[in-house]
């Protein structure tokens, strides 16, 4: 059985139909947004995740932890019928089975699409660049408290991020430093206190030979890091800006005896 919620005349079932879950949950057809209770939209949020049809205990059972088995049986089931109100076909369905309509087309696949292309394929970011900076922004429903949502999302963020420094390593090696620094940033945006990524970002600041901004850049995380966390950048960060006209005075500023051991005079 298959929910099949009408078709638009002219058109396939599914075709037109976007489920979008970075920044936030939205369900449109043609660019015009279809309002969905909470339920329903757990339940697409969940099977977008999974590349195969999901037995429907186990998708009751995830969605619905806190409850009964027969009472999780029945929510999935009213799940279903209100989607059946929504005026496209969503949901494949057997007696078993649920799966994600895969006419669907979804952004969190587009995120790990894009992401997989940079990391395995440098060669090709070229072609990608034009999307890369909307694709790789936003996390996952960030909005969602369930603990599945939770465990995705730093799945997905971590993926975002890697790919972003990707992307900033390999246009330095190109010799293509404001898109290189630009998404460096991005990555730096999304997790301030990542050291990586502020480490792709005073790469690309020194093969320009911005040797200004690399410090200025080395500066904000040394204290970021002292700040939240009480630690220091790590040796292989400090060598990056050692050789650099006033390094010392960022470097060692913070293993100063003085500021450690002042003690105010009366």
């Amino acid at each position: 059985m298959t929910v099949r919620l009408g078709t638009a005349q002219g058109a396939g079932p599914t075709r037109g139909v976007r489920l979008a879950l970075m920044h936030g949950f939205d369900l449109s057809f043609q660019g015009v947004s279809i309002e969905l209770p909470p339920g329903p939209q757990r339940l697409l949020a969940f099977l977008a995740l999974r590349a195969r049809p999901m037995l429907r205990s186990y998708v009751a059972g995830a969605l619905w932890q806190d409850s009964a088995e027969r009472r999780a049986a029945a929510s999935l089931r009213s799940a279903l019928w209100r989607l059946n109100r929504a005026g496209r076909p969503l949901v494949a369905a057997t007696a078993n089975h649920l799966q994600l309509d895969p006419g669907i087309s979804v952004d969190v696949h587009d995120v790990e699409r894009l992401a997989h292309a940079v990391l395995d394929e440098p060669p090709a970011v070229r072609g990608l660049l034009r999307e890369a900076g909307a694709t790789l922004s936003g996390d996952f429903l960030p909005d969602w408290t369930d603990d599945w949502v939770l465990i995705e999302r730093e799945r997905l963020r971590q993926l975002r991020l890697h790919a972003l420094e990707a992307l900033c390593e390999q246009l330095t090696a190109a010799s293509q430093f404001g898109l290189a620094i630009h998404f460096g940033l991005a990555a730096v945006a999304g997790e301030p206190l990542r050291e990586s990524a502020h480490r792709v970002v005073i790469k690309a600041y020194l093969a320009e030979e911005n040797h200004c901004e690399a410090l200025r850049q080395y500066e904000v995380y040394r204290r970021l890091a002292r700040t939240e966390l009480d630690v220091e950048p790590s040796s292989s960060l400090k060598a990056l800006v050692a050789c650099l006209p006033g390094a010392v005075h960022h470097t060692r500023r913070a293993h100063d005896p003085r500021r450690s051991h002042r003690t105010t005079q009366p």
